[in-house]
């Protein structure tokens, strides 16, 4: 059974972000209803206030079809909503029309003329915001909150609204409509750049495995075109002199026989600096990494003392967490420890970002099993149920002593 919460947790930052942002602008059509629309009761007649109500709740709830599918646009996941945007705008001068009119033509009384001024402020100010969602020209969103601004005064005056009270409506826009549209443009703009900063980070970790695979090649050719090479022109040299009966040639080919074992040997070396990897390197190596992509990193222990294949079985397991930590994982914070138990060396590396999947089945930990395997160690690997993911590595040290 899946803990409260946890559905939150298994999101990635970006994924928080553009969430936190669809629910926000879904509030405000909740805000839109409460703040104009419980006051219409007892202020005007029950059949006034059902109709008032029954457009400003087809106001609202066509503001939050229209901000789901701005910022699906702005994800790329659907073309510019631009019949909606028009839909919206069209709702919005009918509502405001007709708050209008039932102010100056509608029954008497202040109350009702204090519901329907606030309906006609209200709907124009969260129609130009969330129409502010689905343009992305700076100057259109200078022109829509203008333009909204100026309609305010175009239909209230022309239906008798007085000229203080018209000018003071025009200004309550601007500065309302103004506000939200703000805000529309900065949420888009922090979406958009969470996600790139997102996208960034996994980058930087493709180029650092990138960057590893050629450092391997260039060695590779180092060791094997200098020698390739040698090796080429001393057969040539052992033919032509084989030809001409010289005896010479037999030292020529034990030569490139010699050279062929060496360059056997410098391969091994330059595999096997490959494949193992010393803890101490790796741990100061992870803490580096780590702390340039913004997670604070606390390493303690010392691995000073540990067989060769010890270090490198652990080793891995730090390459292979870190890289989870970066591509996976959500985390501000990660402890990387150390500890000796009597005969056995524990590794546990933690962060405070639950991984977005568990990876308990994952090549990259199966990999790790397998290694660890071959010194008798162990992997566990998930979940704490406190919002982080912890990865702990246990190899006796004995058996793996023995073993080598």
């Amino acid at each position: 059974m899946r803990e409260p919460g946890g559905w939150w947790r298994r999101k990635s930052t970006p994924a928080k972000v553009e969430t936190y942002t669809r629910w926000s602008f879904h509030f405000f059509a909740v805000t839109e209803v409460a703040a104009v629309g419980v006051p219409l009761f007892g202020a005007m007649p029950g059949w006034l206030t059902a109709l008032l109500l029954v457009m400003l709740v087809g106001h609202a709830g066509t503001c939050a079809v229209v901000a789901s599918r701005a910022l699906d646009w702005t994800r790329g996941s659907r073309e510019q909503p631009v019949p909606m945007l028009w839909t919206l705008g069209t709702v919005t001068a009918v509502v405001a029309v007709t708050a209008v009119a039932i102010t100056e033509h509608g029954p008497d009384g202040e109350d009702v003329e204090t519901a329907a001024g606030g309906i006609f402020a209200v709907v124009l100010i969260f129609g130009a915001g969330v129409i502010a969602l689905g343009v992305r020209d700076r100057r259109r969103v200078f022109a829509l909150v203008g333009g909204f601004a100026a309609g305010a005064g175009v239909i209230a005056f022309p239906l008798g609204l007085p000229g203080a009270a018209t000018l003071a409506t025009m200004v309550a826009v601007l500065l309302g409509a103004g506000f939200l549209a703000f805000t529309s443009v900065f949420s888009v703009w922090l979406l958009n750049a969470v996600y790139e900063l997102d996208e960034a980070r996994e980058t930087r970790a493709r180029l650092a495995v990138a960057e590893e695979r050629l450092r391997f090649g260039r060695d590779l050719h180092d060791v094997m075109g200098r020698n390739l090479a040698v090796i080429a022109l001393k057969s040539e040299l052992a033919v032509q002199l084989a030809r001409r009966g010289r005896e010479e040639a037999v030292d020529q080919m034990t030569e490139v026989q010699r050279i062929a074992s060496e360059t056997q040997r410098e391969v091994r070396d330059v595999v096997r600096g490959y494949r193992e990897a010393d803890l101490g390197v790796e741990l100061t190596g992870a803490r580096g990494v780590l702390t340039a992509a913004g997670i604070d990193c606390e390493v303690t222990g010392d691995p000073g003392g540990l067989p060769a294949e010890v270090q490198s079985a652990l080793g891995w397991v730090v390459r292979e967490a870190t890289t989870n930590v970066l591509r996976h994982g959500d985390a501000r914070r990660c402890t990387v420890a150390v500890d000796r138990e009597e005969d056995r060396v524990v590794l546990t590396v933690e962060n405070d970002g639950a991984l977005r999947s568990s990876g308990t089945g994952g090549s990259g930990l199966a990999g790790l099993r397998e290694r660890l395997a071959a010194v008798a160690g162990t992997l566990e690997a998930g979940p704490t149920g406190e919002g982080a993911f912890r990865l702990v590595a246990r190899v006796p040290v004995r058996a793996a002593g023995g073993a080598a």
